[in-house]
Formats: C-alpha cells, sequence, structure tokens
C-alpha cells in the first residue's frame, strides 16, 4: 500500500497506516513533508521544540528533525513494539520526502477521512514548516 499524505492529518494519517502494518501489509508513505498537523502554529512548534531539546546528547531520548522520520515517529508510536508483532509492523513501513523513482509509476492512494478539508476549523500547521523550525533539511 503506498499512501500519498499531501494535504492529510498525520495522526489520522498514522492511525490508517499502523492498523494496516499490523495486519500485514506493506506501508510506504511518499510526500511526508506536505501533510499537516493540527492545532494552533505556534504551540505546536513550541511543543515539537520542547520534545527536540529533552534529554542530552549522550542517553536521548532522540527525536527526529526530518519531516519523514517525525512521521515515522508517529506511526511508531501507534504500534505495540515491545512486543515481536509491534516490531515487525514497524518493520514495514516506510516514510520518504516526496516520490522516490521506484513509485512513480505506481498508484498511490489517499485516505478520504483524514483530508484536511474534515478539520472543522483552521489551525493547522503544515510539517515543512515545523521541520524547518527544528532544523531540518527540507
Amino acid at each position: 500500500m503506498i499512501i500519498d499524505a499531501k494535504n492529510l492529518i498525520v495522526g489520522r494519517l498514522a492511525t490508517v497506516a499502523a492498523k494496516k502494518a499490523l495486519l500485514g501489509e506493506t506501508v510506504d508513505v511518499v510526500n511526508c513533508e506536505e501533510c499537516f498537523i493540527s492545532g494552533n502554529k505556534y504551540s505546536v512548534i513550541d511543543e515539537y521544540k520542547v520534545k527536540r531539546n529533552r534529554g542530552s546528547i549522550r542517553r536521548g531520548p532522540f527525536f527526529p528533525r526530518n519531516p519523514d522520520r517525525i512521521v515515522k515517529r508517529i506511526i511508531r508510536g501507534m504500534l505495540p513494539r515491545q512486543t515481536q508483532r509491534g516490531r515487525d509492523a514497524l518493520a514495514r513501513v516506510k516514510c520518504y520526502l516526496g516520490v522516490p523513482e521506484q513509485f512513480v509509476e505506481k498508484k498511490f492512494e489517499t485516505i478520504t477521512e483524514a483530508h484536511i478539508d474534515k478539520l472543522p476549523n483552521l489551525r493547522y500547521v503544515k510539517l515543512k514548516e515545523v521541520s524547518k523550525q527544528l532544523g531540518g533539511r527540507v
């Protein structure tokens, strides 16, 4: 299953991707920098800066800066990774910036219930902007 993350809410996208991975499907998420996080822009960015600065350089926790790794981290949080089943499911999930060459000719799926138009308010921020504030390479 190849999911196009353009104009999708990242949390709702992650729940679908986690469920499909637990069922044994290989999940590839493309255009990770184009998805949205719901909430007030400044409070979302502040929350992610706090997560990024938590811990120490040597011992962690290590929070990613790039959008593809942030999406994978969100999906990881929805999987039971202490069990073998959860670790196997996480290995079946791949996230990409843009569209890689191997997926150019393939058909992408989108999740209608995760589209940004379903959000009742206009408070959201693009993951690309959050990543730039964290110092990511986008």
